[in-house]
């Protein structure tokens, strides 16, 4: 590579382009929040169909495991062959879901439409983490946060159209969602057509100058990775066992209707929504193993008191726990990025398929565990998760290298 194709691929890469993230952002807002609409879902599900917790964690199960499964192999795929209009073609998918969702008449249509929403979801994270990190700038914690602050908005906005939107009107009602996948289909081309013409230019003019890393055995890296993987574990059951069951421990704890124990579902993913942007920006700063630290085993003490709190300081605490809880999961990705350099799509595609499916599998043990030991035991069992964390101190240190100027002239 020439000096002056250097310079001109280290001017680029240096501008981040907020308007590509802004817009990824959003969609991952609406494909996000199109996806809580199942969860939220449940109380409305369970009174019309009749069913019981343990089919409650399985319909979370099939969506979760459908995206997780596909992921990463997808991931894999971009990585070899990128496909800049998968987007818009995975937002189709859940779109036909949700039409699917509005007319079901039994168990096995639920769990069909939500298997359709998670292969749409399996389809826009990996891509689209992909286009996020190509148009950080470099700043990868940032863009990523960026990203993912879509998706835990979306996650976040999901309960209050239920709780005033379909809860009022009946499932039928989801059918107009289908608009909303229509509206990320027509953004989503767009940003496929950004994607297409920045590979095109990097195809011609080379790619842009890497950012190097302590050079660690594969052998320490296949450790570190199942190290990320139980980490996120922790933190996606426990997550789990809030986004699905919040709403049925404040009704059966607190006597609550139905609708007000959605706003306090909504005030915990707020939270989750707020903290998910201050993580990656003080990873690329501070670094992103301290931050693993503090989002993971720095809740501890906040989730082993919530199980004995009343109404007021359990909606505090929740939300204190989804505030730090969310700051993980941005710094986890781009660990694992530069963790194994090269594999953008399936890296993304292993986080975002593992967390879908141990949240999944958690979702139906969970609901195994309420039907047998009451909602307030789950909570008491899922306190000590955060223990894990203790595991981010085997984690090496990734402190980033930057190469000199002649050798990035030999590149």
């Amino acid at each position: 590579m020439t000096a002056t194709r250097v310079e001109h691929w280290k001017e680029i890469g240096s501008k981040t382009a907020f308007n590509i993230l802004a817009v990824i952002s959003f969609c991952h807002l609406l494909n996000d929040m199109l996806g809580s609409l199942l969860p939220s879902l449940y109380p409305l599900l369970k009174d019309s169909f009749h069913l019981n917790f343990t089919q409650i964690g399985i319909i979370t199960l099939t969506y979760q495991t459908t995206a997780s499964l596909l992921q990463p192999l997808v991931g894999l795929q971009i990585d070899r062959k990128p496909t800049p209009y998968s987007l818009p073609i995975g937002m189709g998918v859940t779109l036909v879901g949700l039409l699917l969702l509005a007319m079901a008449q039994s168990f096995a249509a639920i769990l069909i439409a939500s298997a359709l929403a998670g292969t749409g979801s399996a389809v826009f994270h990996p891509e689209s983490s992909r286009v996020a990190r190509m148009a950080s700038g470099g700043k990868h914690g940032l863009a990523q946060s960026i990203f993912q602050l879509g998706g835990n908005a979306g996650l976040a906005i999901g309960p209050l159209l239920t709780a005033f939107i379909v809860v009022p009107r009946g499932q039928t009602s989801i059918g107009w969602f289908s608009l909303v996948a229509l509206l990320a289909m027509i953004l989503l081309s767009t940003v496929s057509a950004w994607s297409k013409k920045r590979m095109s230019h990097e195809k011609r003019h080379g790619a842009a100058v890497p950012i190097k890393h302590p050079a660690l055995s594969t052998k320490r890296v296949v450790f570190s990775v199942l190290i990320l993987m139980a980490l996120l574990f922790s933190k996606f059951v426990y997550l789990t066992s809030l986004t699905s069951y919040y709403t049925f421990y404040l009704i059966n704890k607190f006597q609550m209707s139905v609708q007000t124990a959605q706003v306090y579902l909504f005030a915990f993913l707020g939270a989750v929504a707020v903290g998910t942007i201050i993580g990656g920006p003080i990873g690329d700063r501070i670094g992103r193993k301290s931050v693993i630290w503090c989002s993971i085993l720095g809740i501890l003490p906040f989730t082993l008191v919530l199980p004995y709190a009343n109404l007021f300081w359990t909606a505090v605490l929740s939300v204190v726990i989804g505030l730090i809880l969310a700051s993980a999961f941005a710094v986890i990705v781009v660990y694992a990025q530069e963790l194994v350099p090269g594999r953008v799509g399936m890296i993304s595609g292993l986080c975002f398929g593992f967390a879908f499916g141990v949240g999944g599998l958690g979702a139906a043990m969970l609901g195994k565990l309420a039907d047998m030991a009451g909602i307030s035991y789950v909570f008491l069992v899922c306190s000590y998760l955060p223990a894990v964390g203790l595991l981010t101190a085997f984690l090496p240190n990734l402190e980033p290298v930057r190469l000199h100027a002649t050798e990035e002239v030999a590149l």
